[in-house]
């Protein structure tokens, strides 16, 4: 199933490449990360999303509930 996380403070390509490099990270494949939101299917990239929240704010960011 596809998770969505609205995410505050990107703004920019950076931002979605400092997102993806935190994905990675947790060995993510299956993900899509635009300026504002990311998509994310856990089950098949056997992830929590606590873990995606996570890898959002170390890059340095912040989800919006």
């Amino acid at each position: 199933m596809i998770e969505q996380f609205k995410v505050e403070g990107m703004a920019c390509q950076h931002c979605v490449m400092a997102v993806k490099k935190e994905l990675n990270k947790l060995e993510a494949k299956d993900y899509k990360v635009e300026i504002g939101l990311v998509e994310i299917d856990l089950q098949k990239n056997n992830l929590t999303r606590e873990q995606v929240k996570q890898a959002i704010e170390k890059a340095g960011y912040m989800v919006v509930e």
